[in-house]
């Protein structure tokens, strides 16, 4: 097994947001290889805290594990999508947590490793698949997807411009042979964007790849699902955060907040308020925090990372 290579973004932005306590019981949802967690379980272990990662990636979690050994009984590592944080946390008979943190971004080591097919710049089987036990593969979508559904999956998760062209140009190509391997899908792509739009800081296969990355692992649902209740899981003072690394993410956790930080819904014209709703949640971030640009040399990928934190009231 290649070594489980990712560097964690905004390291530092992390501590000072989620501000983990000794003895408090924390969680990262997006394990990945343990480098926000160890960090967070430096400072909660002591005074018998818990650190709980979560991750459907088993390359991950051994790797998380490895790193993470030296803290013994204050880790507990979790094989799972951080959506079903309720079964997780029911299953080791954990009612509140101190603090949760959700990284969103394919690790290092998941795109450069050829087999699993994240990358457009390899050739690999055209997988994709977070956790390879189970779900349909990206060559699933792309040979036996009716063509209006490619297109929408590719404008909607992709906000791709040429989704149309690109879904043809996929369900003609599937015709002469299955279209089994990435290098294959980034030709179809590339011969569907006419070469004078090509942009010149972005590979025209990006926006398909992501696409059918977030499909794949149905990530946009399984973020809604999981960030609602893991802020249900937070104790008064608790603290979450979340990096996203797209628009699409970023405006579903924005959304999430400002609901949860909302007060009274009733028309403005109500009288007196007839909902009852109260604010939930403190928003601790105004505007996303971004990477600096120290990080950005060493670390490239934190360039599109947006971080936003919230509080429990």
């Amino acid at each position: 097994m290649p070594d489980f290579r990712h560097l964690s973004v905004l390291p530092d932005e992390v501590i000072r947001f989620l501000a983990p306590k000794p003895g408090g019981v924390y969680l990262d949802g997006t394990l990945g290889g343990g480098g926000h967690a160890g960090l967070i379980a430096e400072r909660c272990t002591p005074g018998n805290g818990l650190l709980i990662g979560i991750d459907q990636d088993q390359e991950a979690l051994a790797a998380a594990g490895r790193r993470l050994r030296g803290y013994g009984a204050g880790i507990r590592l979790v094989h799972g999508n951080f959506s079903e944080i309720e079964q997780h946390l029911a299953g080791l008979a954990i009612e509140r947590l101190d603090g949760f943190l959700l990284d969103l971004g394919v690790s290092s080591h998941q795109l450069d490793s050829g087999e699993r097919g994240f990358s457009f710049q390899q050739d690999a089987p055209l997988d994709m698949r977070m956790d390879r036990s189970q779900g349909r593969t990206a060559a699933d979508l792309v040979n036996n997807l009716p063509e209006a559904e490619l297109e929408r999956i590719i404008k909607e998760y992709g906000e791709e411009r040429w989704a149309r062209r690109i879904a043809a140009f996929i369900v003609k190509a599937r015709l002469e042979a299955p279209i089994e391997r990435t290098l294959r899908l980034v030709d179809i792509v590339k011969g569907a964007i006419p070469k004078a739009k090509w942009e010149e800081r972005i590979h025209p296969a990006t926006r398909t790849f992501q696409a059918l990355r977030i499909a794949v692992n149905r990530e946009l649902e399984r973020l809604e699902q999981g960030l609602r209740s893991a802020i249900d899981r937070l104790r008064p003072g608790g603290r979450g955060v979340v990096i996203s690394f797209h628009s699409l993410e970023d405006r579903i956790v924005k959304h999430i907040f400002r609901e949860y930080a909302g007060g009274c819904t009733c028309p403005r014209n109500f009288p007196v308020c007839v909902c009852g709703n109260q604010p939930r949640v403190r928003v601790l971030t105004g505007r996303p925090v971004m990477a600096t640009d120290e990080e950005i040399v060493s670390n490239p990928r934190s360039r599109s990372a947006k971080l936003r934190a919230v509080e429990k009231l």
